[in-house]
């Protein structure tokens, strides 16, 4: 059916035009063919086009995946405060998914499970190149540091004979922690037992780690915060290394926020919404310290059913820095390192990161833009 405007009869408005009818009266020619010009203006305008609404009774969706770590503070923080609600609206349907290591949240996200995942640049990164950088792209930073390598007080580590034969753990097989670890040791000469060398270096959860370091079933781990401090705390353990020690002005990327390529393409505008929380939520963690762990302690207590000591959070939160940047050149450099262990057999992630949403938020926040790739 026509708009409006158009409901005339074909009678009408050959009558209008043609000064038939009553018309003839009052209406000039010109003037018919201007009120004419008008209504077909007006109809122009008046009726929708290309515009995207849900239909009836349907809600928008986003599935978030992170992790109960302090490295993942923003969307652990911003959830309980409502940030994100506010930002996306009552109408998003917003579903989270809770994971304990990076390569388990990027499978999920290739699977097509998740829409945004705060993830290590390695799973990540991983997870780009499989899929030919056609899945996911990286659209901000969340953390910078927050990764130790950690030894049981018994065990010496002064030279790099004291690792012959030695037992390490990192909390899954190629991520970020893995991959630090392994590097390191190569980098010292030594190569795992599977692969011929001296040393055993076993994929190991978390939770598991500190019960094996309380056994002495394994020597060392490379982990992220708060399980450093949980090692030195509560599994007779020392730091060994602080992993910001071995980067330039001791920052790297630990937490990155991905999106799929799908949801940045097809909804910008929700990402954007995402970006401006995630900002949001960052600057409030930086302002508001304390609350900002009252917050944290309490909801990974909630997730995990284990609240961590107030000096354990004190000393792990220490040793992270929550930013926005996303570090891209730790990112190219942690993909040097999967190539040289194999894990990834060649590819280039030039365009994995898309800041061109997160600048424009940043420039409304009066906060400097980053440069992109």
């Amino acid at each position: 059916m026509l708009p409006f405007p158009f409901r005339f009869t074909k009678f009408r408005l050959y009558s209008l035009l043609y000064c038939e009818g009553p018309y003839r009266y009052f209406l000039p020619l010109p003037t018919r063919l201007h009120f004419l010009l008008g209504l077909l203006l007006f109809s122009l305008i008046s009726v929708p086009v290309g515009c995207k609404k849900p239909a009836t009774g349907s809600r928008l969706r986003l599935r978030l995946g992170y992790f109960p770590n302090i490295t993942h503070a923003q969307p652990i923080i911003g959830l309980a405060r409502g940030t994100f609600k506010e930002y996306l609206g009552k109408e998003m349907d917003l579903t989270v998914k809770v994971f304990s290591a990076g390569p388990a949240a990027i499978e999920a996200f290739l699977a097509g499970e998740l829409d945004v995942a705060y993830v290590g640049p390695s799973p990540a990164i991983t997870g780009y190149i499989r899929t030919g950088g056609r899945e996911l792209r990286v659209i901000s930073g969340a953390a910078s540091g927050g990764a130790v390598f950690v030894t049981r007080q018994d065990v010496q580590l002064k030279n790099k004979e004291d690792y012959f034969g030695k037992r390490f753990a990192s909390p899954q097989i190629g991520n970020s922690q893995d991959i630090s670890l392994r590097i390191y040791l190569k980098r010292l000469g030594y190569e795992p037992k599977e692969k011929g060398g001296t040393v055993e270096i076993l994929p190991i959860a978390n939770a598991d780690i500190l019960t094996l370091f309380l056994r002495k079933e394994i020597d060392a781990a490379w982990v992220p915060e708060p399980w450093g401090s949980i090692l030195v705390n509560n599994g007779n353990g020392r730091i060994q290394l602080d992993e910001r020690d071995l980067w330039p002005n001791r920052k790297f990327a630990t937490t990155i926020v991905v999106a799929s390529k799908k949801l940045l393409e097809g909804q910008p505008d929700l990402v954007r919404e995402w970006l401006r929380a995630h900002v949001k939520v960052t600057q409030w963690i930086q302002q508001n310290p304390m609350e900002a762990k009252r917050i944290l302690n309490q909801e990974i207590a909630r997730l995990t059913r284990k609240p961590i000591p107030e000096t354990i959070l004190d000393e792990a939160f220490n040793r992270i820095e929550l930013t926005w940047d996303p570090i891209l050149p730790s990112l190219q450099a942690f993909f040097e390192r999967s190539l040289e262990l194999k894990y990834l057999k060649g590819g280039d992630i030039g365009n994995i990161a898309d800041l061109s949403i997160l600048n424009e938020v940043l420039r409304e926040a009066g906060s400097p833009v980053l440069s992109s790739p």
